[in-house]
């Protein structure tokens, strides 16, 4: 049986049912694990003649056995997805770029709980509190708590039998304050218990229950005249009340709350993970996910979420989105804020995310310009739905007033880039008066003449500095060299930056902030810029020929000459014979003299 049939005689059986499919290589290798609410529609899908993406029929092209397995709801296809995913990471799914091991503050299943960072997990019944992604902001709260409640830092064995034996003698962090005295019995193991739970609250982010037992104790002390252990107590409130100012970001009554975001681009997708505790944020943290196939924005985001969740082991009862999604877990609740403190905190994790994503191709184009440059490229042919990657574009703009001095602008970028010395400008030879159309319709026309005349490259893609108007006249010199569906080509009005495409009646937007639209207003700016200082020049240059050189015995140079010393043609005017005859001969200034006499008299 041929690999075609085998794959055919499986898509025959495959139930309409929620859950997970895996395909495998010749090799008998997991390359690719998905999840569905119906296992034949979606399995069936890569099979089909007409699959128009690429990268899925790559995939298809390595695929020689498929298994599945049924489940009871599309929640749990998509734990399970998960899990296969993390334990046989295949090739064509997505892929968590940071393996990095984050450190957390662990509380020691001990007698005598010792509280301290490390970046190893050890299954012996202690607790683990984080991890963190910064290693400052840890230490920082190491060394509050430290402050708050003295805990011993030593490794000693203080089990109950060897403290009753003697064994210990305390160590001078006992003599600073910094501890006291557990080793010889000095402090009990409900006192230091109760300290241990504090910790383990403020870690957590809940500072109220702590100060408020504070607050508790500063009375109680003040009650019995112990003043020099009120004025302890009250210190430490200060200390927490100072560091939870600076932590509080939002209301308190935020509590337990999971907050993600995602930004994408064509190769991977930035998901940000944020823990809200009393209006804290206890963890911050951005995910890079590279794409494999064509995931969308919503399929990562819930992939993020899991994978996420899990190594922050976090058990928030809710979580806040940026859009509706179809994941949904036992006992938890997910939103999409709209308004308020809620939506503040999924408008901070996107700004996140998009920080993220941008340090990072800042960081892809020092180290590798090339794949960077590529990346653009790529990004523009999918929204623009190209064939081929536009790696040669040309830009066309038209310059004039009221039809005066008319020129038409070509720039050209290649790989992304400007390509100066293909710039081209082009004096309106055929239309008279202000008409945009027709003059856009020339230009085009002499442009790719010239290039297939002269049997140059032409591009993949024309961006026309237009709306509808100007793109139809363009498009129509593109069918009269017969070059209609070789070249893409598009416009682009300038109002609302709205793309338009030929024979189409309503416009694409593309996000304002998307790469695509940058470079494609970087064209349009480039070749407004450029037809502009070349449509100045032309005026300029019309103008001094209509002022000066109309005087008999004065030519161009004459003319540069007395403009680069008068500065204008107004002074040149007021200027007297002897003022003129420094600048050029005796009779040429006479001359210019009398003929500007002459014109005020007429």
């Amino acid at each position: 049986m041929s690999v075609q049939e085998h794959i055919q005689s499986i898509l025959r059986v495959i139930p309409h049912e929620p859950g997970i499919y895996q395909y495998f290589d010749t090799l008998g290798k997991v390359i690719y694990v998905g999840k569905a609410k119906d296992l034949k529609h979606r399995v069936s899908s890569y099979f089909r003649k007409t699959v128009d993406r690429g990268k899925t029929r790559v995939l298809v092209q390595h695929i020689v056995d498929i298994r599945y397995m049924v489940v009871e709801s599309e929640m749990d296809a998509l734990l399970l997805e998960n899990s296969l995913i993390k334990k046989y990471q295949p090739r064509y799914n997505i892929l968590l770029k940071d393996d990095k091991t984050y450190p957390s503050i662990v509380i020691k299943n001990e007698h005598y709980p010792r509280i301290y960072a490390t970046r190893q997990t050890i299954k012996d019944g202690s607790e683990y509190l984080g991890p963190y992604t910064s290693v400052k902001v840890m230490h920082g709260v190491l060394e509050l708590v430290k402050k708050l409640f003295p805990i011993r830092t030593c490794s000693l064995n203080l089990s109950e039998q060897n403290i009753k034996a003697g064994k210990f003698k305390v160590c001078l962090e006992y003599h600073l304050g910094n501890c006291k005295g557990p080793c010889e019995g000095k402090q009990s193991v409900e006192e230091y218990g109760e300290n241990v739970n504090s910790i383990r609250k403020i870690v957590s982010g809940n500072y109220s229950e702590t100060l408020k037992n504070l607050k508790i104790h500063l009375k109680e002390n003040v009650a019995q005249y112990h003043f020099e252990q009120a004025h302890e107590i009250k210190s430490k409130i200060d200390l927490l009340e100072g560091f939870q100012a600076k932590s509080t970001i939002v209301n308190a009554g935020i509590h337990n709350v999971d907050v993600f975001s995602i930004v994408s681009d064509q190769t991977g997708a930035f998901v940000n993970y944020m823990k809200i505790n009393n209006g804290v944020i206890i963890h911050g943290y951005t995910a890079e996910f590279k794409k494999k196939m064509d995931e969308t924005d919503v399929e990562i985001l819930q992939h993020g979420i899991l994978f996420l969740r899990d190594r922050f082991q976090s058990s928030s009862k809710e979580i806040f989105l940026p859009f509706e999604s179809e994941i949904r877990m036992e006992g938890v609740k997910v939103s999409v804020p709209q308004k308020g403190d809620k939506r503040k905190l999924v408008e901070l994790s996107e700004r996140n995310a998009k920080h993220c994503m941008i340090d990072s191709h800042k960081q892809q184009e020092f180290i590798d310009p090339e794949r960077h440059t590529k990346r653009i490229m790529e990004t523009l042919q999918n929204d623009l739905r190209m064939n081929e990657l536009p790696i040669h574009i040309e830009c066309f703009d038209n310059s004039n007033i009221q039809g005066t001095n008319a020129v038409g602008a070509c720039v050209v970028f290649r790989n992304a880039k400007p390509s100066k010395s293909d710039y081209r400008i082009f004096n309106i030879q055929s239309v008279q008066g202000p008409d945009d159309f027709e003059s856009m319709r020339e230009v085009v026309l002499r442009r790719y003449s010239r290039l297939l005349e002269e049997g140059e490259s032409i591009p993949q893609l024309i961006i026309i500095d237009g709306g509808k108007g100007q793109l139809s006249a363009a498009v129509s010199s593109l069918d009269k060299l017969g070059l209609r569906g070789k070249i893409t080509i598009i416009g682009i009005a300038k109002k609302l930056e709205e793309i338009y495409f030929p024979g189409d009646t309503s416009p694409i937007y593309i996000d304002k902030k998307s790469e695509s639209l940058k470079i494609i207003q970087q064209l349009r700016n480039e070749a407004h810029r450029y037809g502009i200082t070349r449509h100045r020049q032309k005026r300029s240059k019309e103008a001094l020929r209509s002022e000066l050189t109309e005087i008999p015995g004065v030519g161009q140079r004459t003319a540069q000459q007395l403009l680069f010393n008068f500065k204008t043609v107004d002074k040149i005017k007021l200027a007297t014979e002897d003022e003129l005859g420094e600048i050029v001969n005796k009779r040429t200034a006479k001359l210019i003299r009398s003929y500007f006499d002459k014109k005020r008299t007429e």
